[in-house]
């Protein structure tokens, strides 16, 4: 497993993830055309939609730090790189979920509170790409991997 190939199945696979959400965020904003900024207090996507985004962002974030705090520099590059690959879409993946179930909040209520939330799930998702410079920072490698990582352009 090289490390570019690896790199460049993130940036495939984060731009499929981020590409699902937006075109439904089209299609549903031009279904509906309006916002409703009322709270309706009787719309259980008023409660569950902020608690399905907030949860997908902490356990988001605190999934990948578990995972890569598990591994150690004596790792093979590939289990490294493996599990790097794996910790990314578990967190891609609870970012993009929430953001679905809140763009079908606002599809089927127009209220603008869902809309903002998935905006802002997504803006955040398209901030976690994955880079080179990401990479080398985020997983424990040691100077011969470093190196490695030196000789190839993303």
């Amino acid at each position: 497993m090289q490390p570019i190939k690896i790199l460049q199945t993130l940036k495939i696979i984060h731009l499929s993830l981020l590409a699902g959400p937006i075109a439904f965020a089209v299609f549903a904003y031009l279904q509906k055309q309006s916002f409703n900024a009322e709270m309706d207090v009787s719309d259980i996507f008023t409660y569950i939609v902020p608690i399905a985004a907030a949860s997908g962002y902490f356990i988001g974030i605190f999934l990948f730090q578990k995972r890569i705090r598990l591994l150690k520099k004596e790792d093979s590059l590939q289990i490294k790189l493996g599990t790097y690959q794996t910790a990314l879409l578990v967190k891609y993946a609870l970012l993009e979920g929430p953001s679905f179930l809140a763009l079908i909040a606002y599809h089927l209520s127009g209220n603008a509170l869902h809309l903002v939330i998935a905006i802002s799930l997504l803006a955040y998702l398209y901030a976690q790409r994955p880079t080179k410079e990401q990479l080398i920072k985020e997983i424990p490698l040691n100077l011969e991997e470093r190196k490695s990582f030196d000789t190839f352009q993303p």
